[in-house]
């Protein structure tokens, strides 16, 4: 059944091509119905006209002819039974006639149809786009062992691709050889499955695909196995016709069960059957068989009896003689040219009726026919065990009668005899017999027909007489006697039954007929004839030979004078199975691929392509034959065997045309030959044009490349060839591309850019001087397509020996693989330079001496596979490397880890080491110090670790005296090495050093001893941390800290047994900077440590303390002041040498009178003094800790810079004010004590801008100057209160009221007046301000400070700051301020009232 996918524009064609094919049907049958009917009529009228004709008056008979009663009685009945059989016969003829009119009628309709099928096909071609199967598969039920054909026709545009599945798997034909065969012809796809099996019952699918789409047409095979009855199948009775417009040779033809190597015995029979499938298979028309032996046609007669038909074709020999053996060959001709197959027929002779005599001769011929004169010929018998043969015996015979007449009365030696006394115009047979001491063989067949006649050769012959008597009329050239003993004999083995023989041919060939071959078992000394007709050529299958035995053979030449001599003996052979186990697979194949490379008009250079399966083992021979186009019979061109496939055969006819065909061999023997060349005219060439290059073959096939390689022209023409270009085409399709621009000058090329799995076909044409020659002959299809496991060309070196070496592992290998290396493509024969060994699937090319005239590329070819290979190019800079390794591995050293090296170990000991990467418990070593073995002792210990490689020496006491060359030698089998040390000069001394260093650190280690030296650390809050570790301490152990030398002391003593001692830092900053010690002492000993706080380490302390403050450091904050906007970071801690830098607009700031830059301990500021809008902007402050920072940012614009402005310019006036108004500056005290009587005088120094009012109070009322009381103000600065004679009524608070318009101050003094005798009271306040008190008043009061110190306002963070808060004009019973605290500002022009009391 069919499965498709038809578009729906497609169904109208197909339905009007279907309704044509139906019409056109409809009117055949009519038409063939009417044909009857007329033909009938015809019939009974041809009947009728037929008996008008017998009713038609009688003869009239002469009178010299009449006849009497009886004679004319007899002459009647005889007419009337004539004339019933000529109506009979007219009848049936007429008959005839009408049936092969009608067929050749209907083969002319059927023609018709199939043709307006094409053409309706070709019109709606187009239309046609999905795949469609107009003729789908059918069903088969098939018998065992007979081959079935699957066929289908398939239309679709683009024309289908059929792939055809069995049970889903695809059917590949090259995975059955023989088994499957597919082909695909003018839309009609088969698949021919011969001899079929049970497992070949399947369902089988043909899947037909285009661009467009695809389709599907599945039928069921199905084999049965016969019951085992015989089958008869019925006969139609009666005659058909021939059909004689279908030529035999347009029937398909396989040939199945083939005939053998068959034995038979003189004088009985044998039949040589040949089964074939052919297609189509009609009764009515048998193919096409010839019969030939040695390459003569045979004809069918008593003495070969030929049947073809039913799938069968046979020959019968019923009676055998020797002249039937030879080489039988069956051709059948087919549509694709002939099947072809040939056997040997071997005929022994018959039992000899009397033991020893001859056999018979053969080949019994007659030339020189004359009137009474014949020359007759033949063939001698080969005798091995018989007495030698004395004579023959010639008989004649007439035809048509068995009396034979002897007809010479001695025997003659010779092969042939003239025979005399013929009668003129009489047909004669002749027979010879042979004569030997034992008696006369059984007589010979009978030669063909000879009629006496007039002599038919012109050419010059010579009488000689023979014991006196007979004379023998032979040609000129004819006088030469036996020919001289072949020459050596070689035998191969074949079968399990049979062995190849072939030999030299005679150096004197006298007329050579052919040859006899021998064969004689081992030790037996009984010779056996092999063949009993001489054999023409010089190779020879023998037969019938016992499995197991051992055999030697012999050949002798034959002519007409009789045997030569026996040749050598060849070399004993034990017959043997074939290397594959049969014969169709020991023997190689066809060679193919025959094809023409040159000619010079009397020969040709032919060469051909070897067989695709050698038979198991290498070819190494070949045989030509040739014939000539117009005839059938083949001629051997080379008796001894060529090894070339190539080979230029001599002595040919210009002009002619002539063919050609080779077989291979092998150990196994000759194969089959290959099928015959196309005619080949023997033509001088003349062109100036190279000719065809030849041998293409491929090698290292992959996905997407492969290399090409051809052998050159033979022809080069008029001038040298100087490259070559190679073309490319894919599989079946004829657009060949050229793949190089310029000719190669070698002979391969490597091609690229291949698809994978697709199929090319390639061609090669030589360039010379005239220009491009002929194209050879195409290639075979090669598949772009890697063998699975295909490996590449390793190249290495052996690590035992050092060779240098390419190696390849083939994928798959043969009994008979062989690996063929070769440098740039040029086989690599016996050579000095590499050496080629061979295991299993490894081959390895070793190089002998490698040196730059080995690099090149190198490949390899393993023989008898599907062509696995392989190339690796040996470039320069591998050689080298390799050639570096290969002297490492020939020179072996001991390879080291490490070299001599030496180490400081505690104690001040020295080691002195190496390491290599593997020692064996042999291994031996020698220490050399300045050209002095040195060897284990107290002082310095030598050992060895073999599982770590460790050599070592330790050195208890290094001094001085070790200054010099250390060397060790190292030997381990077979490896050896050596390494130094050169420890003199500066490097010696820093041993030197170091090592006493170790040895006083283990001296000191003895007592207290700081384990771990002085060093820092930085606290979170930023303290600095002098830490040290302290080991082999204990509690009388003390520890102190320096700087400077001078001892620190802290408020809590160090705590050795802790193990660690720290000394804290707190406000680091450069002041610290110095030379820090701790130090260790008890009665054991004492240790110190000290650590330098400068340069480096200070920059180290900083940048730490940087980081922990930048990463605490807060947002920049806005703070007023009266000389303007400052902004402040506040962090945990902050110094000067911390690198802090403060940016405005990305633009560095550096500290002037207009930016000012600062700090405290708690934050970094930045001031800007007088800010104008030009300050206006981003700041932000960067802290450094490398390779940190730290940023922090704020923006000063906008409102928030409108606020600071206006709080900097409140701030900046009310500064003016603190800085004007009235104070005192100094000269008072707190408190005054006076005795009575004395005087007191109160001054002080006033300041004001403009100059203050002072007013002078007595217990919060105001004091007038008077007598007792005097009150001074001059110059506008000192004021002065004087009381004369004081009293204990002076006693009170006095106090002083300095004040202008800006604001003023109130100043308190304490008097206490005591009586003469009495203690002076303590007083009652402590400390004096200004100076200090002092019982009497300052002579010359100190003058006023140049600035004074305003009192900071509080900080604002927010921008815009708050404003403070004014005071209000106090009243004039306000209470005196306290000390030191600001006044408000009077009014203008108004005194300060006395403020109340409290």
């Amino acid at each position: 059944m069919a499965t498709k996918v038809m578009p729906l524009y497609q169904e109208k064609h197909v339905t009007q091509i279907s309704n044509d094919y139906r019409s056109i049907h409809s009117k055949h049958v009519v038409k063939e119905h009417t044909s009857r009917k007329s033909s009938s009529k015809s019939v009974n009228q041809v009947q009728a006209k037929a008996t008008e004709a017998m009713a038609e008056p009688a003869y009239t008979i002469p009178v010299f002819r009449q006849r009497n009663a009886d004679e004319v009685e007899e002459y009647q009945r005889v007419s009337s039974h004539v004339g019933k059989g000529l109506a009979a016969i007219q009848q049936e003829l007429h008959r005839m006639r009408v049936a092969t009119k009608t067929q050749v009628e209907n083969i002319a309709i059927q023609n018709e149809v199939k043709l307006m099928m094409t053409k309706k096909v070709e019109l709606c071609e187009e239309a046609h786009k999905l795949p469609d199967f107009l003729v789908p598969l059918r069903p088969h039920t098939v018998w065992e062992k007979t081959p079935v054909k699957l066929f289908c026709t398939v239309q679709g545009h683009p024309r289908p691709i059929v792939k055809w599945y069995k049970g889903g798997v695809l059917v590949d034909p090259l995975s059955a050889p023989g088994k499957y065969k597919i082909e695909s012809k003018y839309g009609v796809h088969s698949l021919i499955i011969s001899r079929c099996v049970v497992s070949d019952t399947a369902e089988y699918n043909a899947v037909a695909t285009n661009h467009h789409g695809s389709a599907t047409s599945k039928a069921t095979v199905t084999v049965k196995r016969p019951g085992g009855g015989a089958v008869e199948n019925s006969q139609l009775s009666g005659q058909v016709p021939h059909l004689t417009v279908i030529h035999p040779s347009k029937l398909e033809i396989t040939l199945m069960d083939m005939f053998g190597v068959t034995f038979g015995v003189e004088g009985g029979s044998v039949s040589l059957v040949c089964t074939m499938v052919v297609v189509p298979d009609l009764p009515n028309l048998p193919p096409l068989a010839e019969w030939y032996r040695d390459d003569k046609l045979l004809k069918s007669g008593k003495l070969a009896e030929m049947k073809v038909g039913g799938g069968v074709a046979s020959l019968t020999l019923p009676h055998l003689a020797k002249d039937d053996e030879g080489l039988y060959t069956l051709r059948m001709w087919t549509k694709d040219g002939t099947a072809e197959h040939s056997a040997y027929l071997f005929v022994r002779d018959a039992a000899p009726s009397v033991a020893g005599v001859p056999g018979a001769p053969m080949s019994v011929k007659a030339f020189d026919i004359s009137m009474d004169y014949v020359l007759v010929a033949w063939k001698p018998p080969n005798t091995t065990s018989e007495p030698a043969i004395t004579g023959y015996f010639v008989d004649k015979c007439e035809a048509g009668s068995d009396s034979w007449v002897q007809c010479n009365d001695a025997p003659v030696k010779i092969c042939k005899y003239p025979v005399h006394g013929l009668s003129v115009g009489h047909v004669y047979h002749f027979r010879v017999r042979a004569v030997n001491s034992a008696g006369i063989s059984r007589p010979s067949r009978k030669s063909d027909k000879v009629t006496a006649l007039d002599p038919a050769e012109s050419e010059r012959l010579q009488v000689i007489k023979l014991d006196g008597k007979h004379e023998v009329v032979i040609k000129a050239d004819d006088l030469e006697g036996v020919p001289s003993a072949p020459g050596q004999v070689v035998a191969t083995r074949n079968t399990k039954s049979s062995v190849f023989v072939q030999w030299d041919p005679p150096k004197h060939p006298n007329k050579l007929m052919g040859y006899y071959i021998d064969a004689c078992i081992v030790g037996s000394k009984q010779w056996a004839p092999c063949n009993h007709k001489p054999y023409k050529h010089t190779r020879f299958v023998v037969h019938g030979l016992i499995p197991g035995e051992t055999y030697v053979f012999r050949v002798q030449a034959v002519n007409v004078y009789g045997l030569s001599d026996e040749s050598q003996e060849s070399t004993p052979i034990t017959v043997e199975p074939a290397l594959m186990g049969g014969v169709e697979y020991a023997t190689p194949g066809p060679p193919f691929g025959i094809t023409m490379l040159n000619c010079d008009g009397s020969s040709m250079t032919l060469a051909w392509k070897s067989p695709k399966h050698t038979g198991g083992s290498k070819i190494n021979a070949y045989y030509l034959d040739k014939r000539n186009a117009d005839t059938l019979a083949w001629k051997e061109v080379n008796a001894t065997a060529t090894k070339e496939r190539i080979y230029t055969v001599e002595n040919l006819t210009a002009g002619t045309f002539y063919e050609f065909k080779i077989q291979a061999g092998n150990l196994a023997g000759v194969g089959v030959p290959s099928a015959p060349s196309s005619p080949l005219k023997c033509e001088a060439w003349t062109m100036t044009e190279p000719g065809p290059p030849y041998d293409l073959s491929f090698s290292e096939v992959r996905g997407d490349s492969l290399v090409i390689l051809w052998k050159a022209s033979v022809y080069t023409g008029a001038s040298a060839v100087t490259g070559y270009f190679v073309d490319r085409a894919k599989k079946g399709s004829s657009d060949f591309v050229t793949l190089n621009e310029e000719a190669v000058s070698h002979r391969y090329l490597q091609v690229t850019g291949l698809e994978e799995g697709e199929l090319y076909v390639f061609k090669v044409r030589a360039v010379n001087a005239e220009g491009i020659g002929k194209s050879s002959q195409p290639s075979e299809p090669v598949c772009a397509k890697a063998l699975p496991g295909t490996k590449e060309i390793c190249c290495s070196v052996d690590e035992d020996t050092g060779d240098i070496f390419l190696s390849f592992d083939a994928c798959e290998i043969s009994e008979t693989s062989k690996f063929v290396w070769s440098k740039n493509y040029k086989a690599i024969g016996d050579s000095t330079e590499v050496s080629i060994a061979t295991d299993g699937r490894r081959s390895k090319l070793t190089f002998t001496s490698p040196n730059k005239e080995d690099l090149g590329s190198y490949s390899v070819v393993v023989t008898d596979t599907d062509g696995v290979s392989a190339s690796h190019t040996l470039s320069e800079d591998a050689l080298n490397s390799m050639l570096e390794l290969s002297y490492a591995i020939r020179h072996p050293i001991v390879p080291l880890k490490h070299g001599l090296n030496y180490e400081i170990l505690e104690k001040g000991h020295v080691r002195f080491w190496l390491q290599a990467l593997k020692l064996s418990p042999a291994v031996s070593y020698r220490f050399i110090v300045n050209d002095k073995e040195v060897t284990s002792s107290e002082s310095q210990k030598i050992s060895h670790d073999v599982a770590s490689g460790v050599i070592q020496m330790t050195v208890d006491h290094f001094t001085k005296a070790n200054e010099g060359t250390y060397t060790v030698q190292i030997h381990d089998g077979k490896a050896k090495n050596q390494t130094s040390l050169v420890l003199v000069g500066d490097v010696f001394k820093s041993a030197l050093k170091e090592a006493e260093f170790q040895r006083k650190e283990h001296i000191r280690k003895q007592g207290p001893h700081f384990g771990e030296y002085l060093s820092f650390y930085v606290e979170e809050d930023c303290t600095v941390m002098l830490v040290c570790k302290v080991a082999n301490v204990k509690k009388e152990t003390a520890f102190h800290w320096f700087k400077d030398d001078e001892e620190i002391v802290l408020d809590v003593a160090p705590n050795v047994m802790s193990g660690s001692c720290a000394l804290p830092i707190p406000m680091f900053s450069r002041k610290d900077q110095g030379i820090y010690k701790a130090t260790l002492s008890d009665d054991r000993g004492k240790d110190a440590s000290l650590f330098d706080i400068s340069g480096q380490v200070f920059d180290a302390i900083i940048n730490a303390i940087a980081h922990i403050a930048g990463s605490s450091a807060s947002d920049l904050v806005l703070q007023c002041t009266p000389e303007g906007i400052r902004l402040q970071c506040y962090m945990k801690y902050y110094t000067e040498e911390i690198k802090a830098s403060w940016f405005h607009r990305e633009s560095k700031i550096a500290s002037s009178e207009k930016m000012r830059i600062g700090g405290t301990a708690e934050m970094a500021w930045m001031q800007i003094c007088d800010p104008t809008d030009k300050e206006k902007g981003q700041y932000s402050i960067e802290i450094l800790d490398s390779p940190t920072s730290h940023t922090r940012s704020f923006d000063l614009s906008g409102q928030a810079y409108t606020d600071a402005f206006e709080e900097y310019q409140r701030l900046k006036a009310a500064a003016f004010a603190e800085k004007n108004r009235g104070r005192v500056v100094g000269g008072l005290p707190d408190v005054v004590t006076i005795m009575e009587k004395k005087t007191l005088s109160l001054t002080c120094t006033v300041w004001g801008d403009p100059t203050p009012e002072v007013t002078w109070f007595k217990n919060e009322q105001e004091v007038a100057s008077s007598e007792h009381t005097k009150i001074a103000f001059e110059a506008g600065k000192f004021s002065s209160l004087t009381i004369n004679a004081v009293t204990s009524e002076d006693s009170g608070k006095y106090s002083i009221n300095v004040r202008n318009k800006y604001g003023g101050e109130f100043v308190e003094i304490t008097v206490s007046v005591y009586k003469q005798g009495e203690d002076i009271p303590e007083p009652k306040l402590g400390q004096m301000s200004r100076g200090g008190a002092a019982p009497v008043a300052a002579k010359s009061p100190a003058p006023p400070p140049k600035t004074p110190t305003p009192t900071p306002p509080p900080s604002v963070k927010s921008p815009t700051p708050a404003p403070s808060i004014k005071s209000p004009t106090p009243t004039p019973k306000s209470p005196t301020p306290p000390r030191s605290v600001k006044s408000p500002t009077p009014p203008r022009a108004m005194k300060s009232p006395t403020p109340p009391r409290k």
